[in-house]
């Protein structure tokens, strides 16, 4: 059972609550090693290889999602509808992810103690 699972669920550089997820995961896998993170609907853009932010004047914290390893967050799941129904696959993400159809999605998430949305 995952003691706490982060969702995003909105596009990148909108607004600050994708950098405030990563943000918070990054600080949270210090104390806590039963971490899950979950990317679906619109999220899946948060893991897009090659954002162009400079003509939108934002920092671009995509490169961040590459210290998840180093952090040792392990349990990266998105949703594949979500990926599909955008016209991505995992090879257009940033970093290697567990592509998931929405039952197992459904267990991922039940299984969460935590639940913290971004």
């Amino acid at each position: 059972m995952s003691q706490l699972t982060y969702l995003f669920r909105t596009a990148p550089h909108s607004h600050s609550s994708g950098r405030e997820g990563v943000d918070a995961l990054l600080a949270a896998s210090a104390y806590c090693e039963a971490l899950s993170v979950v990317f679906i609907g619109d999220g899946v853009y948060q893991l897009l290889a090659g954002q162009q932010t400079a003509s939108i004047l934002c920092k671009d914290y995509a490169p961040m999602f590459k210290l998840f390893d180093l952090y040792d967050i392990e349990h990266v799941y998105v949703c594949q509808q979500s990926l599909q129904q955008r016209g991505l696959t995992s090879e257009d993400l940033l970093i290697d992810v567990e592509v998931v159809d929405t039952v197992r999605l459904q267990g991922v998430l039940h299984n969460s103690a935590q639940l913290l949305s971004f």
